[in-house]
């Protein structure tokens, strides 16, 4: 009896540590690069690169266990990359819910595998059973990151904020502003108050569906792809009354198309791609492009194949010229989606080589110094709360 207990004992030993190892393997698997640094470019592109205030729209670093205050040698991003890739602002997005089969055609919301990522990382129990408190303690892991952080790290909620920031970053540029997003307004559950809990934490952006519908509306990749919802039309007026930003990546199109016509606001789309180069389920038509523009928002484009259909600056350099050319250079900026589970050309020390892809496809400095962040720098600056 005493030797199968042992056994028991001991098969249960082993299998909790595969079990909580499993995270830090599936992040080394899931958020890889395409070769490892370092990352050369131009002697030209280099200067430029150094000269740059960097801006990205989309990370899902707090979803994983790395701390984003000490350097790795794998995933896409952390602190110390960050001031080595030269960038200047960060937005960071809380992952909380993802079904089983994920596809980009058509999923359902009746499953979810962070639960077991968030108990494989040993999240509070209060996280397995919300996605409430899952984007909360997110919001948490970045804020005592900031605090952390020796004012290298600065978590931005208002526009005087960001000012105070830009002030500092002239000064002295190894620090990285950070905005607080969510991937999806599931983390509602279903209650509007909740918004106002989420802005609260610091949440000053607000995807507003994933890889499933949800309560607000439809998405690109759900079953039923539908547009707002009754309780999404109040989410969108509650946002524009406090002053959130609208990110539509992921969005169905009749989503799209209400939120568009509701919008008085600038809107985003944080991460993705444009049909025009890259035909896909989530990428971004002419006509959306353009609506977007016209509200005055910027389109964040990606660094992954579904995106770009390739794994290569070339093919993110070809977006970013696609949108230049329809609607302008106010309107196009970085949506990188490090640490999302994909293939990327680089981590995020090898910007320099998108600078250089860049500078080779024709563009000026100043046209450069506003894709790589000065048009996320000036929407923030118009619409974030003043504070």
């Amino acid at each position: 009896m005493r030797k199968r207990l042992l056994i028991v004992a001991t098969l249960l030993i082993v299998a909790a540590g595969i079990f909580f190892t499993l995270p830090s393997l599936l992040d080394r698997h899931m958020n890889s690069v395409e070769s490892p640094a370092p990352y050369p470019a131009s002697q030209a592109a280099t200067r430029l690169h150094d000269t740059l205030f960097i801006a990205d729209l989309h990370d899902d670093a707090l979803l994983w266990e790395r701390g984003l205050l000490k350097r790795y040698d794998y995933g896409h991003s952390d602190l110390p990359r960050m001031l080595d890739g030269r960038v200047g602002l960060q937005v960071f997005s809380t992952v909380t819910k993802s079904p089983r089969g994920l596809n980009y055609e058509s999923n359902g919301a009746d499953s979810d595998t962070i639960t077991l990522l968030a108990m494989a990382q040993r999240w509070p129990r209060a996280t397995w059973s919300s996605l409430l408190q899952r984007a909360l303690y997110q919001a948490d892991k970045l804020r005592e990151a900031a605090d952390g952080s020796d004012g290298r790290l600065v978590l931005i909620r208002t526009r005087a904020d960001l000012t105070d920031f830009l002030h500092a970053w002239n000064e002295d540029p190894r620090r990285v502003a950070t905005l607080l997003a969510t991937e999806g307004l599931h983390p509602l559950e279903g209650q509007l108050a909740n918004l106002d809990r989420l802005y609260d934490a610091g949440f000053r952006m607000a995807g507003l569906t994933h890889f499933f519908d949800n309560e607000v509306g439809g998405s690109a990749h759900g079953l039923k792809k539908g547009g707002l919802t009754p309780l999404g039309r109040q989410v969108i007026a509650r946002l524009e009354e406090k002053s959130m930003l609208i990110d539509l990546a992921h969005a169905s199109r009749p989503l799209m198309d209400d939120v568009l016509a509701m919008a008085t606001r600038p809107v985003l789309v944080s991460h993705g791609g444009v049909e025009g180069t890259c035909p896909g389920t989530r990428n971004l038509s002419d006509r959306h492009l353009r609506a977007i523009a016209a509200t005055g928002g910027v389109i964040g484009i990606g660094y992954w194949d579904t995106a770009v259909c390739a794994t290569s600056v070339a093919a993110i350099v070809k977006a970013i010229r696609y949108i230049v050319d329809l609607v302008g250079l106010d309107h196009v900026a970085l949506g990188s989606d490090f640490n999302g589970t994909i293939h990327a050309p680089f981590d995020v020390t090898g910007l320099a080589q998108l600078t250089d892809g860049l500078l080779g496809a024709g563009f000026s400095h100043a046209d450069i110094a506003a894709i790589m962040g000065g048009n996320v720098q000036r929407l923030l600056l118009a619409s974030l709360p003043p504070g």
